[in-house]
């Protein structure tokens, strides 16, 4: 108990550091960033002046090209500062794809949405600098200032009795606002953190190719590692398992020719053996056949669902609303889906018992998955293994994995799939 207690005054200690060192790069962002929000404020303006006046003339198109250019720079030093001081990490966008020719580059330039989001964000992050700037310097002086008003007019002005009413305003009305800067800083610092999400980051259809690309090779790794594995798995143990039977049933063959005559004793111990050799083979190829296509699915997901809940060592109760067939590619992933997070429950949960839920409409399918057990389940930092590698599997076909598991449960997983592909 004391333990428990200590790691729980140490995590909160750990957390408050976290608090004020956050706070700290919001007031560094708030002074710092000021220079930078006025060069990219003055150059964004200052292109898109020069751009209308030149283009009537035939500077106009490449100026603007090596402006939207230079844009890229500045907003990669924004990204960096953003990242650095406010803790947003904003995902660079692809480099502009190479060209044969000036022409064909300028074209790209010129068509570059990255480029263009980033001129406005420069415009847009000029007001929010100097905002910051004045929340952050000027109003704490400024509350400085209100606060000891009493003593500077006691200072200044010697000689001039001081007004009451005037001293009591002034100090009231320096703390409130001194109260109300750290909730505008940070507030501030949200807005310029969202700002940068929206406008610094890859354009929306990037981000998409981007994420289908990277779900792709893990795809493609996946079924890369699968084949591999199961060549070795029909090499080193059904191959094997094949080779015995067929030596068994040689010795049989040679058994019935026997000058002397077949011997039944020895007979019946090969057929046994044979037997059993042909068993476990049989075996073998089903568990190596079931992670390639369940034979359940052939009757689609409603009967394929209730039937692995079914092998679940911890009990599990099924609420099916399938109004729409998956694509057998969707359906095959929401059924390895559901066998993962069933295995996860039985193995680390400790629940004693779960509910799974499946429904279908609108062009959606959605796997819901929840159970009693201790919670505290989270998709981790690794790739490719536990709920980790899950979500990758799913954004495969483009499907999506969430995750509530506090401390002490209930944990519900919800993976979200589209009925159909492409």
């Amino acid at each position: 108990m004391t333990e428990h207690s200590g790691g729980t005054v140490a995590g909160d200690a750990a957390e408050r550091g976290r608090y004020l060192s956050v706070r700290g790069g919001d007031l560094a962002f708030a002074v710092v960033g000021l220079p930078l929000a006025v060069l990219g404020g003055a150059y964004s303006l200052a292109v898109l002046y020069a751009g209308a006046l030149l283009s009537l003339t035939v500077l106009g198109l490449p100026f603007v090209v090596a402006a939207l250019l230079g844009a890229r720079g500045l907003g990669a030093v924004h990204r960096w500062l953003v990242g650095r001081l406010l803790g947003e990490r904003v995902e660079a966008p692809a480099r502009l794809p190479r060209s044969a020719g000036v022409l064909a580059r300028g074209r790209i330039v010129l068509t570059d949405p990255v480029a263009w989001r980033t001129l406005l964000y420069l415009v847009l992050r000029l007001p929010l600098g100097v905002l910051g700037f004045v929340t952050a310097v000027v109003l704490p002086l400024g509350c400085v200032w209100l606060i000891g008003f009493p003593l500077w007019s006691r200072l200044l002005q010697p000689d001039v009795r001081p007004t009451g009413w005037l001293n009591t305003v002034s100090v009231v009305l320096g703390l409130l606002l001194l109260s109300a800067l750290p909730g505008a800083i940070r507030s501030l610092s949200a807005a310029n953190r969202g700002l940068a999400r929206l406008l610094l980051g890859p354009a929306r259809a990037q981000q998409r190719v981007r994420e289908l690309e990277t779900a792709r090779a893990t795809l493609l790794s996946d079924n890369t590692d699968q084949f591999r594995r199961l060549e070795r798995d029909l090499h080193d143990g059904t191959q094997a398992r094949l080779v015995a039977l067929a030596i068994t049933l040689s010795l049989a063959d040679d058994a019935l020719s026997s000058p002397t005559g077949p011997d039944p004793r020895r007979l019946r111990t090969l057929v046994d053996r044979a037997r059993t050799q042909t068993d476990d083979t049989v075996t073998e190829l089903r568990r190596l056949t079931r992670g390639i296509h369940p034979v359940a699915l052939d009757g689609g997901l409603d009967e394929a669902l209730p039937t692995l809940t079914a092998t679940s060592p911890v009990p599990v109760t099924v609420h099916l609303d399938l109004r729409e067939r998956p694509h057998p590619a969707v359906a095959r992933a929401l059924y390895f889906c559901a066998a993962e997070l069933l295995t996860n429950i039985a193995r680390h949960s400790g629940a004693r018992s779960a509910d799974l839920t499946a429904s279908s409409g609108d062009g959606r399918i959605r796997l819901i998955v929840r159970d009693d057990g201790r919670g505290d389940a989270t998709l981790g930092t690794g790739t490719g293994t536990g709920l980790t590698g899950l979500a990758e599997r799913l954004a495969a076909v483009d499907g999506v994995l969430r995750v509530d598991s506090p401390p002490g449960g209930p944990t519900v997983v919800t993976a979200e799939l589209p009925t159909r592909l492409g």
